[in-house]
């Protein structure tokens, strides 16, 4: 099937699950690099689900289609799920079940986000499917799925927070990775980003092991919890402003219920930092003004709370050496001292 030319160049798109990666094989991670032809690739299917860009291929929509309700095994468990996988259908640590209310435009998640049970919030944000875009997106994505993946099934919905529920450090990211949390149900699961994240967990004592490859695989985080801005994945990896508001109470909510407990915040790259600084002025927060800037390694006290900037783990970070293991450490190190944990 080819792209429209609308987009520039004719681009001959392989079939889906069939496609060999140029170069090193690799698993994506949030703003991670690519191969020229898998950026192309991915850059196209976010085209193909713009309608403002171009109008949808009929063969493209009618072999998606033909792809619903197929199952496959749980590379973990073995038991068979449909991409995406329903709720409630006994997917490892799925926090919903079948009914499940579910929010469906910006004005039901401030409504559904309003729950004081952090285990019903999860549970809300798991099924949302207030913006088009991103439905739609990681639904696709878990239809056609990577070749390295095409015999698993794709989780295709919102991520949830996850870890402690009452944590003394939060990990504030920007969205779950294709992928990988759109593809393994869990934040920082499956892709590079999540190796080098869970890596550094372990060593500094935040984590009981250093991997992180699918939900249910016995990890566990020491009194920490990782919280996302925007819970689906983004074609690109960039959400819009207006899906980043929408998604914001989801946020809010859930950073509300941590707060008691927390006294360190690490927000991994520039997006996590300004949205959590929003989500803490909007809930009363005594956020200076200005805004103070990000950085890696810096730290701002706002009331019991100290916010430490980190460059995000991705592989355009790691590979070109922005981001060490070393500098990763010694931010988690800090955030541990800071949180009184032994």
């Amino acid at each position: 099937m080819r792209a429209d030319r609308e987009f520039g160049e004719a681009f001959e798109l392989p079939p889906l699950g069939r496609r060999e990666p140029l170069g090193r094989r690799r698993r994506e991670g949030d703003g991670g690099l690519m191969s020229s032809r898998d950026q192309r690739f991915d850059q196209v299917l976010a085209q193909l689900l713009d309608p403002t860009r171009c109008r949808r291929n009929d063969s493209y929509d009618a072999h998606l289609s033909s792809l619903r309700g197929m199952k496959l095994p749980h590379p973990l468990t073995g038991e068979l799920f449909e991409s995406p996988v329903p709720p409630g259908s006994g997917w490892p640590e799925d926090p919903a079940v079948r009914r499940t209310p579910v929010a469906r435009s910006a004005a039901e998640v401030v409504e559904l986000a309003e729950t004081g049970e952090l285990a019903e919030l999860e549970a809300r944000v798991s099924v949302c499917r207030a913006c088009s875009r991103l439905v739609e997106w990681r639904e696709e994505v878990a239809l056609g799925k990577r070749k390295s993946f095409a015999d698993q099934p794709y989780w295709g919905r919102p991520i949830a927070g996850w870890g402690a529920a009452e944590p003394r450090i939060l990990i504030a990211g920007l969205a779950p990775a294709a992928h990988g949390g759109n593809r393994t149900g869990r934040v920082f699961t499956g892709d590079r980003s999540g190796d080098w994240l869970f890596a550094a967990l372990h060593r500094v004592g935040l984590a009981n092991q250093p991997t992180s490859e699918h939900a249910g695989d016995g990890l566990q985080l020491t009194a920490t919890r990782m919280i996302a801005a925007v819970r689906c994945a983004p074609p690109a990896n960039k959400p819009t402003t207006e899906e980043r508001d929408t998604c914001a109470p989801w946020f809010r909510r859930e950073l509300q219920l941590a707060l008691p407990t927390t006294r360190a915040i690490v927000c991994l790259g520039k997006f996590g930092y300004d949205a959590l600084l929003n989500a803490l002025a909007s809930v009363g927060a005594a956020v200076p003004r200005p805004r103070p800037k990000f950085g890696h390694a810096v730290e701002h006290r706002i009331g019991d709370l100290t916010v430490l900037g980190c460059f995000h783990p991705s592989q355009q970070n790691t590979f070109t050496g922005k981001l060490t293991a070393p500098m990763l450490d010694a931010v988690l190190t800090r955030a541990k001292s800071l949180a009184d944990l032994p």
